[in-house]
């Protein structure tokens, strides 16, 4: 036996020495994934990947990621990261808009922490996030807030913590975070770069918990002596200290199991045998039942002392942990498994999988699941993915590939990925079914209704419809016609808080008069509809006779079915009570009781959105109907006409007007059109009528008039724009000067009935640049010629061209023949009023003169 070289003494050599190992790898940096096409990410995308990683390691979540506000649209967040979850699957929650009732925007709008511990309670506070994402996860969303600046919001998910909330610690840790990144995000503005996203969100993976490290030894072993030399590492596996190794042949063997010790020694013989580089691999199992890789090839050492000589072998000894013995035994199992990460990519699958999809793993691992199964992109399926990546419970449902077969698909969710399951379905029943965690068991109150994803249609639909509603009245006809049918409900009452007082404001289904009894009632009352909003639960009786029981000498109807009594609650503000009553006796699974609470939720804040807007809408009508002028001056030789048409939508008011002002021997002629709708336009609208007829009377100069016009609306409001014409005219000789801000070109109808499109130059929008200059344009007005000021709300019509518009209202104008002006501008309006679907108001104001 040849003896090991001098300084090379058989055993370990600690990562220490001259091994040529690799450095240690730094801790602390979590690495961005690289972008499509091997770009390195950018600093700004690997702050918000290491902030979301860390914070989801940091509080045990399963997910995280960034928003940032968007650098195109006002007001917009978009999603930048997402760490644990694949992007394509959640795109409906990409883009969210601070003033919306979720989470995130809340935690950006307030600057304060959101925390959700449960289902439960975001339910009550967010139903709409609820309706949309309805399985059982907790949340945590902190502001990324730096003095005065607003970065966006750091947020995770991870499993719900029932009953309690969430821990001290963790908020702390999720502060700590967001304190972080604000901090680097602040350093990055500073330096020049915009912190805004209008990209796609950067998918990330998380690091691994449960899986153990992969551990890899290197060592040389000299037939000949029997002497091992390897690294810290090798000793590590084999279960000693780099001190305490042996560094013998022997002292290999003893670690490993006695026919797998001899296994080693043959393939080693027979590597040494070759007389060349040839590499063998063997599989052996360690004294604890782990799984090693042993590699052994001949050629020179690999490290400085080491034997050198035809029977020297250089070995690599790995740890596989369980990994060999789970393919074995998947490849076993007679249903197709495979084993997806966390962004939906397949990491493994079974030899039955690869059967069942006719194609090979290393055609396929590594792509994501809808790509490897087409047929699940298939939305109705899509909701089942999501289940499983956001709760812990099994997901059950049967589809249909693209060859038409049916499959039982099971899904397995864990902190690392999901298992898949498929196998061929022999009685699929009723086309699609599904079960996702939470929904109604089959036969509960959405069996009845068709097509995918059934258990979220109703509640969608409800929460869609709601939207839509804009008064009180609005909104019970809403819940009548999407919750009563879904629930199987045949009565409905909702009562109104007002002044400690329940008032009833709608009902159906009960007996005439029945009701009138509890409306009025005040909250000391003992009644199931006031105890419900009081107490803040709702409450649930199966018959009446329960009922009966719980509340002694309540007045009853004669239905004998069950009662449900439900609290409206709006961001924690009670607005009422609502009660839904049905023909017969009947459970409510918890299934349905979270379902019902939530959508109480959203029926809370459309309700109390309704009496939001009846009072500003009221505010504003009041507004509007002061600031337009009453009358219209009466001139000698000028006759001028005024018509205002509120839109279809919204308010009902917004910030169109005109206005006729009497200049000393001239009149101006205004029209104008303030952005937007209610009583911020309203008032901004007033604001800028009075501040023009003060600019008018006190210089004649048009070109100062707008200018003077636009300064003090970017003083008065920043952000505000409004558009404008104003016209000089002089009675006499009809010689006019016009300026324009953005405003469409007035029309003018000449005494022999050609009518033009006026051709004024103009300048930008009133509200924009301090230094606007809006260049004057002379033209004459005839005797008997026709000039009409509109604002776009006359011409404008969905799915038409503007300019389609401007030559209806030209043609219109023509045809005026002899009638009255007054008569003229009623056609026009009247023309516009038939329009069913009109956004915008209108302003028309019509100016003749005679010799």
């Amino acid at each position: 036996m040849r003896p090991a070289r001098a300084g090379a003494h058989p055993g370990c050599v600690t990562s220490n020495g001259a091994t040529g190992d690799a450095p240690p790898q730094r801790h602390g940096a979590t690495p961005a994934p690289p972008k499509a096409g091997g770009a390195v990410p950018g600093e700004l995308e690997l702050l918000l990947t290491e902030a979301s990683v860390g914070a989801t390691e940091a509080v045990g979540g399963f997910a995280g990621g960034v928003y940032l506000p968007s650098g195109t649209t006002d007001g917009l967040l978009r999603l930048a990261v997402m760490a644990g979850l694949p992007t394509r699957l959640f795109r409906p929650w990409w883009r969210v808009h601070e003033n919306r009732p979720f989470p995130v925007a809340e935690a950006h709008r307030s600057g304060r922490a959101v925390h959700l511990p449960d289902a439960e309670d975001a339910m009550r506070r967010f139903p709409q996030l609820m309706v949309s994402l309805p399985f059982p996860f907790s949340a945590l969303y902190v502001p990324i807030v730096v003095g005065p600046r607003r970065f966006g919001v750091l947020g995770v998910l991870r499993s719900p913590t029932p009953g309690r909330p969430v821990a001290r610690g963790d908020r702390q840790r999720m502060q700590r975070a967001a304190d972080r990144l604000g901090a680097a995000l602040d350093a990055l503005m500073d330096s020049g770069t915009a912190i805004v996203w209008d990209a796609e969100p950067v998918p990330v993976q998380l690091p691994s918990l449960t899986a153990p490290p992969v551990r890899i030894g290197h060592f040389d072993w000299d037939l000949d002596t029997g002497a091992v030399t390897g690294d810290e590492a090798f000793c590590r596996i084999l279960g000693h200290t780099p001190a305490d190794f042996p560094g013998t042949a022997e002292a290999l063997a003893a670690r490993l199991a006695p026919e797998d010790a001899a296994g080693l020694r043959a393939v080693a013989r027979q590597t040494a045998a070759a007389g060349r580089t040839a590499a063998r691999r063997i599989r052996l199992r360690g004294a604890d039942g782990r799984a090693h890789l042993v590699e052994l090839s001949g050629g020179p050492p690999r490290r400085a002392g080491a034997p050198d000589g035809p029977s020297v072998l250089h070995g690599s000894l790995v740890d596989l942990g369980p990994g060999p013995f789970v393919t074995e035994a998947g490849d076993r199992l007679p249903r197709a498994v495979l084993s997806l990460d966390r962004l939906g990519r397949v990491t493994h699958l079974n030899h039955t999988a690869e059967i069942l999809i006719g194609r090979g793993r290393p055609e396929l691992t590594g792509r994501v699941l809808w790509e490897v199964l087409p047929w699940l992109a298939d939305a109705a399926y899509e909701d089942h993915l999501r289940a499983a990546l956001m709760s812990p419970a099994p997901v059950s449902f049967t589809a249909r590939n693209d060859d038409g077969a049916w499959l039982e698909v099971g899904l397995y969710s864990g902190h690392d990925g999901v298992t898949v399951t498929l196998l061929p379905a022999e009685h699929p029943v009723g086309g699609r079914r599904a079960r996702l965690p939470g929904a109604p068991a089959p036969g509960g109150p959405f069996a009845s209704l068709a097509g995918p994803s059934t258990g979220l249609y109703r509640p969608v639909a409800l929460a869609i419809a709601l939207t839509e509603a804009v008064t009180a009245r609005q909104v019970s006809a809403v819940v009548t016609d999407e919750l009563l049918p879904a629930f199987g409900g045949r009565q409905l009452a909702i009562y109104l808080l007002h002044e400690r007082h329940l008032f009833l404001a709608w009902e159906t289904g009960f007996p005439q008069g029945f009701l009138d009894r509890f409306d009025g009632v005040g909250l000391d009352a003992r009644l199931p509809g006031v105890e419900t909003l009081t107490t803040g639960r709702p409450l649930f009786f199966e018959s009446m006779e329960q009922l009966a029981t719980a509340y002694p000498g309540i007045p009853l109807d004669a239905h004998v079915g069950a009662r449900a009594f439900l609290p409206l609650i709006a961001s924690g503000r009670p607005v009422g009570s609502c009660i839904l009553g049905f023909d017969q006796p009947r459970t409510f699974g918890a299934e349905e009781r979270t379902v019902l609470v939530a959508l109480a939720g959203l029926i809370a804040q459309a309700l109390e959105r309704a009496r939001r807007y009846d009072t500003e809408s009221a505010l504003a009508r009041g507004l509007q109907d002061a600031l337009l002028p009453h009358r219209l001056p009466v001139l000698g030789q000028v006759e001028t006409v005024g018509r205002y048409l509120p839109g279809t939508q919204g308010m009902d008011v917004g910030g169109d007007w005109y206005d006729v002002v009497e200049t000393g021997d001239r009149i101006a002629l205004v029209i104008g059109d303030v952005q937007g709708h209610g009583v911020a336009a309203a008032a901004t609208m007033g604001q800028l009528r009075s501040a023009l007829r003060a600019f008018a009377l006190s210089g004649p100069d048009p070109r100062e008039v707008m200018g003077g016009t636009n300064r003090l609306l970017i003083d008065l409001d920043p952000g505000q724009f409004a558009s404008c014409v104003y016209l000089l005219l002089d009675p006499l000789t009809g010689s006019a000067q016009a300026v324009r801000a953005g405003h469409p070109q007035p029309l003018l109808r000449h005494p022999d009935g050609r009518t033009e499109v006026l051709d004024l130059a103009g300048g930008v929008v009133l509200g924009v640049d301090p230094a606007a200059s809006y260049p004057v344009t002379e033209l004459t007005l005839e005797p008997g010629a026709v000039l009409a000021l509109y604002t776009d709300g006359l011409v404008e019509r969905a799915g038409t061209d503007i300019d389609s518009g401007v030559e209806r209202l030209r043609a219109s104008l023509a045809d005026r023949g002899g009638e009255p002006l007054a008569e003229t501008a009623n056609r026009l309006i009247r023309e516009a009023r038939q329009a069913e679907d009109r956004p915008d108001d209108i302003a028309l104001l019509l100016a003749t003169r005679w010799e």
